[in-house]
């Protein structure tokens, strides 16, 4: 089997996880959709690199992850450009979304970015709290602190506290280990 063939058999498997994690991140369905496609690109721009990754769906997510940012920082430049006011993200949502999924990421998108990031990839892409230091470039404390801190802010935003353990059910332990 030739590395395209595998990447088109990540990408059928892993691309619908990835989006659902990077629309969580960005709050755009639309933007979530291009970061991914453009970190599939990428593997297949380098077919001979990609092969050689030990994790390919956390090297993509990985991709997709820096993808986004530089993007939230272009437009971040751009608004400060134009300032204007009437310049701002788009809030549209996406077809086929329930209500609470869009209720969570639009609390999501209230958070700090690096806090997002956090509780995206440890209670959406389901990593490890080890895997998501490492995907952040930061120690297993500060994600733990920033996973403590999202949760609050969180339960502040969203009015259901119901609702919020039923989709962010786990805390994590000194082990990294999950519990309810």
């Amino acid at each position: 089997m030739t590395t395209q063939d595998q990447i088109r058999e990540l990408y059928a498997a892993a691309a619908p996880r990835l989006v659902s994690q990077l629309f969580a991140i960005t709050g755009d369905h639309a933007e979530a959709q291009d970061v991914v496609q453009d970190a599939f690109v990428r593997a297949l721009a380098r077919p001979g690199r990609f092969g050689e990754v030990e994790h390919p769906e956390a090297w993509l997510r990985t991709v997709a992850l820096n993808i986004a940012r530089s993007r939230y920082r272009r437009k971040a430049v751009f608004a400060r450009l134009a300032r204007s006011g009437r310049l701002g993200p788009e809030r549209g949502r996406s077809a086929g979304l329930s209500p609470d999924h869009v209720a969570l990421v639009t609390a999501l998108q209230r958070l700090p970015r690096p806090a997002r990031e956090a509780v995206v990839l440890y209670h959406i892409a389901d990593l490890p709290v080890v895997d998501v230091a490492a995907a952040l470039g930061c120690s297993v404390e500060a994600v733990k602190t920033r996973l403590v801190r999202a949760r609050r802010a969180l339960a502040a935003d969203l009015d259901d506290t119901a609702h919020l353990a039923s989709v962010l059910p786990a805390t994590v332990n000194e082990g990294g280990r999950r519990h309810a």
